[in-house]
Parts: C-alpha cells; structure tokens; sequence
C-alpha cells in the first residue's frame, strides 16, 4: 500500500474487527486474541505498519490521520466495506480513535488498550530535527549489528517488563525474523520521533469530528502493592495517576472504562480473554 509492502492477517468469519499493535510491536502479539475472536464468530485482521513486525520500511514518517487512511485503504483492499470494530493498542490507540472519527460510517465500535494518552502534547525541538536525528540513529545502530546482536533479547527483556509476570510468549523465529532487522529498529525510531505531532494531531481532529460510535476504554493496572513497601510508593502511585488518565480519557470519550486486572501494558497478553469479550460487546451486541 502506497509503496510500501504491507503484512496482514487476516482470519476467522463474522463480523469484521481490526486490531493495531503498539510501538515495535507486531502482529503476532494478538495471537490469543485473535484466535479468541476468530472461534467466537469474527473476522480478525492484523497488520504490522511499515517499520513494524513483517511490513516494509516506512517511506515518510507516521501522522495520525494517514495511520487511520491506511486502516480504510487496507480494508479497502480486503474488500470490508461495512463498519467494524477497530482496536488499538498503545500508540494504536491515536490511530483507532483517528479511523473511528474520520471514518463514522465504518465504524461499528471503538476499542482503546492501555493507550498513549497526551492532554497537552508539547515538543522541544521541530519535527524535522527530530525526524533526522531518528533517521540517523536508526542507520547508526544498524550499521553496528546491534540488532542482530541485541534485538530479539531486547524485545524479550521489553515484553516481560510489559507483563505483570510470564515470558514473552512469542515463537523465537519470529521473534528473530523481526527483531534482529534493522528495518524494524529504524521504524521504531521514527514512529516515536513523531509521538507528540500524532498526539496533537488527534487532540485537533477532536476539536472538528466527532466520535459517533460507541467506545470502550480498558486499563491494564498490575494490583495493589504491600503497604509501605518501597514499590508500593512510587510504582504504586504511578499506576494509579495512569489509571486515573485513561479514565479521564473515557470521560473525554464518552466511552465505557474497564480495569483489566492484573495486567500490564501488554494486556492482550495478560488479558486476552478480557480483552476479546470487550471487542466483541463494544458495540452493544452481546455476543457469547
């Protein structure tokens, strides 16, 4: 699409859901709600953006609104035409909540996982500096083998750190395939330089779409900490001004709010089951 070559899943029969892993992150990280999804009477499709798990490198750097074009072009593609649920993760979420107000008619319900939330989005430097500097670092530490060297076991060390307990659960020759590119580090790189544009951008698009269909935002809160403990102090105060975050961010959206608990940033991996029964009820079908 638009040049550049697109990886996408796409499984199971029903009505049709979307869902859009975070920074870095690939298609692979919805394995278990997919399969959920798909044996309860969907359609699931998964795609890596450029830069990401299996797609091409990226030729221009991410906004919001072109994320969210390339979600309408991609089900264009597939030949999806009607609404559907579209789900985002992380930074996903700018691009799910983007879809769901610039495309209305095709959307059928809205799903937000842990996402970025940024109520005053502000930038240093331009966006030009800070796409060089991005383009620039990803060559350098592509040109060091640090990739190959380091990838898959940084991905490892991220997921579980992301988790309230348990490995990462991806196969190791994916994991390997991806990670040890330098293609996937590069389209990292430059996705993040571009996070406070993308965020300011959606807080426009707020301003001048509504959001018409019905939305759900879910939080990943990993539990209460021992009174007093040293973790409990500053971990557990952090979690609960995040959560206080995305229930704002429901509150802005007019959407449902659900703690996924215990679970971390990855709730698709904490809590795949939480996380298919909210996209299958999301727009108020209450499908088993």
């Amino acid at each position: 699409m638009d040049g550049v070559p697109l990886h996408v899943v796409v499984e199971g029969r029903g009505p049709v859901c979307v869902l859009s892993a975070g920074l870095a992150m690939a298609w692979f990280d919805w394995d278990a709600v997919a399969g959920l999804l798909a044996a309860s009477g969907r359609t699931v499709v998964r795609f890596d953006r450029p830069g990401h798990g299996l797609s091409g490198p990226a030729a221009e750097p991410p906004t919001t609104a072109g994320e969210a074009h390339r979600i309408a072009g991609l089900l264009d593609v597939l030949g999806f035409t009607g609404p559907v649920t579209v789900v985002g993760h992380s930074i996903a979420a700018f691009h799910a909540e983007a879809f769901a107000r610039l495309y209305p008619r095709r959307t059928a319900a809205l799903v937000l996982l842990d996402g970025s939330v940024e109520e005053d989005p502000r930038t240093v430097l331009p966006a030009a500096l800070r796409t060089g500097v991005a383009r620039a670092l990803g060559l350098a530490v592509t040109a060091a083998g640090l990739p190959a060297a380091l990838g898959p076991l940084a991905r490892r060390a991220t997921v579980r750190a992301s988790r309230t307990g348990g490995p990462d659960p991806a196969a190791r020759d994916l994991v390997r395939r991806c990670y040890r590119t330098g293609r996937v580090w590069r389209g990292a790189l430059l996705e993040n330089s571009r996070y406070p544009d993308m965020a300011a951008e959606l807080l426009a698009l707020r301003g001048t779409h509504p959001l018409t269909a019905p939305a759900t935002v879910i939080a990943g809160h990993d539990g209460p900490f021992p009174h007093g403990s040293a973790v409990g102090g500053l971990h557990g105060r952090s979690a609960l001004r995040w959560l206080a975050r995305q229930a704002d961010l429901a509150d802005v959206l007019g959407a449902r709010f659900e703690v996924a608990e215990p679970a971390g940033h990855l709730v698709m991996l904490d809590r795949p089951d939480q996380v298919a029964r909210a996209v299958r009820n999301a727009g108020g079908q209450l499908l088993a």
